[in-house]
């Protein structure tokens, strides 16, 4: 949960009573699948028809938590509370963005909205026990939180059991996740890749495997080099199934990045740009992968400016993070007013992003330097 995520229906149903779009209306697919500009779009829709929608403002409150508009998202919540507090996608929502704020705060505060948002997480999966989200939000939570919030292995593993209920190719992937992040990659591999094979074109699950095949835990495990091996290999070998999900495209491009490959990792996100569904995710990866390795740095500049200008879809870190990886950019091309410009952005956005702020106090030591 701490870690790391336009129908033309939408004008029939405004012509249908209230009533008959309830059955109609399930933004949960939507919100599960990752299309949050879609969520917010078709919430704001049925809020203009009456605001007294609990699952609409339910909804809007979780595609702004994912799209790092935290307090909106929480307002959102909260009258969705107002409404129905017994409605599990209003408690989901509510802990989303109580997740989000502690961990844009950062501090000894934060520790009562984590707090908060577990007793949500919670109670959503009592209120309804089919909710796939919800369980698999609690999961990752009850992982990555120590144990003085309630933290637990143990707990997170019997979550993927009860999503398992539900979504068997996603309650092997938390199942796996849990394990990867709990030092057991050789556990977790073989239940990721039954995943994939009972679910192969859910993008979710193969960014779910190249994250944790990517991360700092495996390559304890493995050795760096054998890592770097394993990503590249994986990443060409799910590639031709993906072309078309930007999810799962950038995914790609930065296991090929971790491993090494860094024009593979540009040219695989290139190349698929103009067939994915959400073309915003793969410019900011085309701009990460410049920051980074310090090539292609005019085009990759090009994209980062068209994202910034450009509905920016939602679990890619918000307009914060393309603001940072612009200033990254532009100090590489010595433009460094530019650069001190751009990171002061991403902080308007994120007062507290680290990258950022990093950044500033590079520019500045440079120029203290001279």
């Amino acid at each position: 949960m701490l870690r790391r995520y336009l129908s033309p229906a939408i004008f029939l149903s405004l012509a249908l009573p209230l009533c008959s779009q309830a059955s109609h209306y399930q933004p949960r697919i939507d919100l599960e699948q990752g299309r949050f500009l879609k969520a917010l779009a078709d919430s704001d829709a049925r809020l203009q028809v009456s605001d007294e929608d609990a699952l609409a403002w339910a909804s809007k409150s979780q595609a702004l938590s994912a799209l790092a508009r935290f307090i909106e998202a929480d307002a959102a919540a909260q009258k969705a509370i107002s409404l129905n507090p017994t409605l599990a996608d209003a408690l989901l929502a509510r802990s989303m963005a109580s997740a989000g704020r502690a961990l844009q705060q950062r501090n000894l505060g934060s520790l009562g909205k984590a707090s908060q948002a577990m007793s949500d997480l919670k109670d959503a999966v009592k209120r309804d026990p089919n909710y796939a989200l919800a369980w698999m939000t609690l999961g990752l939570a009850y992982q990555q939180l120590p144990g003085l919030l309630g933290g637990s292995t143990k707990k997170a593993l019997d979550c993927a059991e009860q999503l398992k209920r539900i979504q068997p190719a996603r309650g092997d992937m938390l199942q796996a996740q849990v394990l990867s992040m709990a030092g057991a990659w050789g556990s977790a591999e073989p239940i990721f890749l039954k995943a994939l094979a009972a679910s192969p074109s859910d993008p979710g699950i193969v960014t779910a495997y190249l994250e944790e095949l990517g991360s700092k835990t495996t390559r304890v495990r493995l050795g760096e080099e054998a890592q770097k091996q394993k990503l590249a290999t994986e990443a060409v070998r799910l590639l031709p199934l993906h072309q078309k999900s930007a999810r799962a495209v950038e995914a790609i491009s930065q296991a090929l990045l971790e491993a090494g490959k860094s024009e593979d990792a540009w040219e695989v996100a290139q190349e698929s740009l103009h067939g994915v569904d959400a073309p915003s995710i793969v410019k900011l990866q085309l701009g990460k992968v410049s920051a980074r390795t310090g090539l292609f740095l005019e085009e990759g500049l090009k994209y980062l400016e068209q994202a910034a200008s450009e509905p920016l879809e939602g679990g890619t870190g918000g307009y914060a993070s393309v603001h940072w990886r612009r200033g990254q950019v532009l100090r590489s091309l010595g433009r460094i007013e530019e650069a001190r410009a751009a990171a002061q952005k991403a902080l308007e956005y994120d007062s507290r992003h680290n990258g950022a702020r990093e950044l500033l106090n590079d520019l500045a030591s440079r120029a203290a330097g001279k």
